[in-house]
Formats: structure tokens, C-alpha cells, sequence
């Protein structure tokens, strides 16, 4: 029997330590001689490839067994096969169960009740009520706002070069300014002002934190899923808490933008259902933003050359460029698929989950309840389906180089595929063509000194964390733009 009278002497610090430190050998036993045992013996997916415990990152363990299908922990899966797109999540028949999310990435966030977590059947009348919203019509409507912001972002750069002559500036922060300024127009008709203060909001410091924590909380989840009561109960009622600061505060930027403009308030579920995709959006499409917009200025200044000259051949006027005219830049278009293909917007995979009784995926019968991953990074970088992968190369897109003849141009799909794909993807591409000509008609851009290997030290988080890009900008005049024109 027991001491009793000793356990009670136990100080509760030390009782709390020592049963983490049980709790973490528990853990290590589980992980190392009886999952491994079971997923050897037992496990319904004995005969794809991979590791019997817990796993490297997908490229790793494509690379390490040779298979564009692999085991990436005990029951998921992660694809190379650019028609995994269509069987994991394309469009199904009603009446057949889809491949739902997982509900381990969304567990305690609440997202039901938005166009990102619902349900299929509550997902296709949002998505029907929502549409409307990212056409080619409504995107014409909103490019007024947004050309606001990509004018006070040239203006505000012009002001910056000429006063700190010969001193580089950080695009990455200064992208970040107009994106966060055009997003709280477009969600909450108003600017966060970080373009006029060249400073973030503090709002925008609560959604990069909680971006990074809930990419922490899915990890743990995933890799110890026995430990996940006592992770939610930690670090997921952290990011929880976080969700609901950033909630509450789109709920009051919301009210007082309707108060202003003599709107009716709008009720909760409606505006969590119909407004919050737009700033969610945002997160997820132009968040990634500020990489893409960078990626050319880090590369060969002879493709940056390249899309100068067709900028310059194309345009006389700053004010002739607008969404509908930067479509006929067939370079940037072409470079800014490359730039998407390297650091696609969501680089990680938001896994799927087989229905009851299974599915039929890429030839085999997958089981249920079995995650189907399809990492954007590791698809885009496998020289199964792009050749020269991890080397930027515009010409890729343009169908006249050879050396990229047989690329699997199927595979990219960096929005995403299916009835779930991104509503907002037309408005982001222009958006982000129509920054990048403006900028060049503008300033002549230089990498400054040290950051030629600047991509080397970016960090994923769910999104890619960018880290300073510091680019030498110096105004355009007219003679120098009147020499660019007489070029062509």
C-alpha cells in the first residue's frame, strides 16, 4: 500500500511536475516501442511507404522512398500526383460523402459557421451567397478602393527614397502596410492607417501571433493526438482566446463602419457568416502577398529587366495601368505564376479525411478515417512535375522554352481546387500585378547588399514568415521613363 500521509506532503509544483515528467515518458514509451508495433502489425496502411512512427516533412520522405504517394504519420497520407487534385478534393456527385477538412485543424476555432469550416450542404449556400462578391463585376467595383491605397503606397515610397537618399527599405513591411490598409477597407470599409503611420496595427500583430500558435497547437495535435485533451486545454485555449480578440474586434469595425455610413447593424451569425470570409481571406490569399510581390526583386536582375521592358513597351502613362490593362503583361503574368509556384500562398496541406467505408484516391482504396494531404510546397518543388524546380524561371509559363516542355502544369494549383477553392483568387492576382507594374513604371528596384540568399531564411508557420527584404528604390523621372519608351 501506498504512503498516503507522504503524498500528502507533496507540494502541488512538485505533484504538477511530476506528473509531466510520468506524462512525458508515458509518451516516449507510446512513441517508441508500442505505436511502432502496431502500425507494423496492425495499421491498415502497411503497404504505402513511410515511416512506422512519427515522420519527416513530405519532400523529405518523398526524396527518401522514391514515391509521390508516402506515409507522413500513421494515418495520413500526403500526394505528389497532380490528379490527387481531383480525387481528394474535386467536385462530387450529391449524395456521395466528400472528403471532408479535417476537424483536427479546426478543433475550438469555431468556423462552422463560416464559408471556411462549414458543412457541405451550409458551405454551398454561403459560397453561392458569397460569389457575387469576387466577380469580374464587383472586382471593377472595389478597384477604386484599392488603387487608393496602391497610390498613397507609391506616394509614400517617392516620399521615403527622396528623403532617405541611398538608404534601402524593407518592402516586406511596406507590402504588408498596403495589404492590411486594403483588406480593412474592403472588410470593414476603413483603412487600419498603417500606410499613413508606416507602422502595423496592433490588430495585425494579433493575427500574425495567433497564425504561428495555432500552426504549433495542429502540430502537437497531429504528432501526439493521445496528449490532445491537455494540449486544447493549453495552447489551444490560447489560440482560442486569440480567435476571439480578432473576432470581437472584425465585430466592431464591422458595427461602427455601418454606423458611419448609415447601414443597418448587422446581426452576429449573419455577419460571422457573411463578412468574416473577407478579412479570413485575406489572411490566407494576401498574406502571402508581400513574399510574391518581393520574390522577382530577389531574383536575376535580367528578369526583372524583362518585365521592365514589357511594362515600358506596354505603358506610356501611370494612369493607363489598372486590373483590365496589366493582363496583357504576358511576362508578369508568367512571373508571377513562378513566384506562386516557389512560395505558393499556403505552403502546408489542409488535409482531407476519408468517409465512412473509404475512397478510391490515385488507383488505391484508401480507408476511412485516413488524412489525404496535399502539401503545396512539396508538389511544386518535386522534379516529377516541374523540371529545374527550386530555380525561378518565368519562361516556364510562356510554353517556349523546351527545357520545360514536359512540366505537369496540372499539379499548380495554388488556391486551392474544387468547390472549396478560393473565392478571392481573381482579385488577388490583380491586385498584386497591378502593385508590382505600378511600382516598376514608378522606381528602378535593387536588391541591397546581403540579401542575395534572403529566401533562405524564411520560416513556415501555416503561411510563410517573412523575414526583412531590404531593396534599394529610386524614383523614375520622365526622361528616364521617356528613354525606357524610346527603347521599344
Amino acid at each position: 500500500m501506498p504512503n498516503l500521509q507522504l503524498l500528502g506532503n507533496v507540494k502541488p509544483a512538485h505533484l504538477g511536475l511530476a506528473l509531466m515528467i510520468a506524462a512525458s515518458a508515458l509518451g516516449l514509451l507510446y512513441v517508441l516501442a508500442v505505436k511502432p508495433i502496431y502500425n507494423l502489425l496492425l495499421h491498415p496502411l502497411p503497404q504505402v511507404p513511410g515511416p512506422q512512427a512519427l515522420g519527416r516533412q513530405p519532400p523529405a520522405l518523398h526524396l527518401q522512398y522514391g514515391a509521390d504517394i508516402v506515409r507522413v504519420a500513421p494515418d495520413e497520407l500526403s500526394f505528389l500526383r497532380p490528379d490527387a487534385w481531383r480525387e481528394v478534393m474535386g467536385y462530387i456527385p450529391r449524395g456521395v460523402p466528400e472528403n471532408e477538412k479535417d476537424p483536427l485543424i479546426f478543433r475550438g476555432l469555431n468556423v462552422e459557421d463560416s464559408v471556411i469550416g462549414a458543412p457541405r450542404d451550409r458551405h454551398r449556400v454561403m459560397r453561392a451567397m458569397l460569389s457575387h462578391g469576387f466577380s469580374a463585376s464587383r472586382m471593377l467595383d472595389q478597384q477604386p478602393i484599392i488603387m487608393r491605397y496602391i497610390d498613397l503606397l507609391v506616394e509614400r515610397l517617392r516620399e521615403k527614397a527622396v528623403v532617405d537618399r541611398g538608404i534601402p527599405l524593407n518592402m516586406v513591411l511596406w507590402y504588408n502596410y498596403a495589404t492590411f490598409d486594403i483588406i480593412g477597407d474592403l472588410a470593414f470599409g476603413e483603412a487600419f492607417g498603417c500606410l499613413e503611420s508606416a507602422a502595423l496595427h496592433p490588430w495585425v500583430a494579433v493575427v500574425f501571433s495567433w497564425i504561428k500558435l495555432n500552426a504549433r497547437v495542429v502540430q502537437y495535435r497531429r504528432t501526439v493526438p493521445w496528449l490532445g485533451d491537455l494540449i486544447d486545454s493549453v495552447l489551444g485555449r490560447m489560440a482560442t482566446e486569440q480567435v476571439k480578440e480578432h473576432m470581437g474586434y472584425a465585430r466592431l469595425r464591422r458595427l461602427d463602419a455601418a454606423h458611419r455610413q448609415g447601414r443597418p447593424v448587422p446581426d452576429a451569425q449573419p455577419a460571422r457568416g457573411e463578412r468574416e470570409p473577407v478579412h479570413r481571406r485575406g489572411l490566407r490569399d494576401h498574406g502571402v502577398d508581400p513574399v510574391v510581390r518581393v520574390v522577382p526583386a530577389a531574383h536575376p536582375p535580367d528578369k526583372m529587366q524583362k518585365v521592365t521592358d514589357e511594362l515600358f513597351a506596354t505603358f506610356a502613362r501611370d494612369d493607363e495601368i489598372n486590373f483590365n490593362s496589366v493582363q496583357s503583361l504576358k511576362y508578369m503574368i508568367a512571373m508571377f505564376e513562378e513566384a506562386l509556384r516557389i512560395f505558393p500562398p499556403v505552403p502546408v496541406t489542409v488535409p482531407r479525411v476519408t468517409p465512412p467505408g473509404g475512397r478510391q484516391i490515385c488507383g488505391d482504396h484508401i480507408p476511412e478515417n485516413t488524412k489525404l494531404g496535399i502539401w503545396h510546397y512539396s508538389m511544386y518543388h518535386h522534379p516529377g512535375n516541374f523540371a529545374l524546380p527550386e530555380e525561378f524561371h518565368p519562361e516556364r509559363w510562356l510554353g517556349e522554352d523546351p527545357r520545360f516542355a514536359h512540366d505537369r502544369k496540372e499539379a499548380f494549383e495554388p488556391f486551392s481546387h474544387g468547390s472549396r477553392n478560393c473565392l478571392g483568387k481573381n482579385l488577388a492576382y490583380a491586385e498584386m500585378r497591378t502593385i508590382m507594374a505600378r511600382m516598376l513604371f514608378n522606381f528602378d528596384m535593387r536588391l541591397a547588399d546581403g540579401y542575395e540568399r534572403w529566401a533562405d531564411g524564411i520560416q513556415i508557420h501555416n503561411l510563410f514568415e517573412k523575414s526583412p527584404l531590404f531593396i534599394h528604390l529610386t524614383p523614375r523621372g520622365d526622361h528616364e521613363r521617356a528613354h525606357l519608351r524610346s527603347k521599344h
